[in-house]
């Protein structure tokens, strides 16, 4: 089902799954994620797609589906004044913050919403050898300065998903 783009808002945002996904709720999914509990979304679409792809093969289904959505960020985080914590880098603040909320400790409570790199294939080990004691923090943060970050949003106020996110549309893979 294709719903018209709403004229206000200013950014497209996209979702991998296996299920088409209209109202989108900050409640459901696994709370030891990379920005804690939330509804995660992207920019990138061949990340989505990739995000997709995985799920239907860890979930064994038939279709990787991709729900696209239109988010009014601006009007959200300027004049709304939702609470926003956003990376530009894997520097040492997302470092920490990810192994906090990997370990289910509450630092993501105080957000509204956190933006920033994924701890994906590409600097996942560096992470958990950190975590493990394998590598000391210089060495993670030495390793992940070379690393472009990928980008996620984790939308964790129901209220922000329901006034700001409006879903477009869902694709098939």
């Amino acid at each position: 089902m294709v719903h018209p783009k709403p004229k206000f808002f200013d950014m497209n945002l996209y979702h991998g799954s296996t299920v088409v996904v209209e109202k989108p709720d900050a409640q459901y999914g696994r709370a030891i994620l990379d920005f804690g509990q939330g509804f995660y979304l992207t920019q990138m679409r061949t990340q989505a797609v990739r995000w997709a792809i995985r799920m239907k093969t860890i979930k064994n289904e038939h279709d990787g589906i991709v729900n696209v959505y239109n988010f009014d960020y601006k009007s959200a985080f300027e004049i709304d004044k939702y609470r926003l914590l956003r990376f530009k880098s894997y520097n040492s603040d997302w470092l920490n913050f990810v192994i906090s909320c990997r370990l289910g400790n509450p630092i993501n409570e105080r957000y509204d919403a956190v933006e920033g790199g994924v701890a994906n294939d590409r600097v996942i080990d560096t992470v958990e050898d950190y975590m493990n004691g394998v590598i000391t923090r210089n060495q993670a943060l030495g390793q992940l300065k070379y690393c472009r970050p990928s980008h996620q949003i984790c939308l964790r106020n129901q209220e922000l998903i329901d006034k700001h996110l409006a879903f477009v549309e869902s694709f098939k893979i």
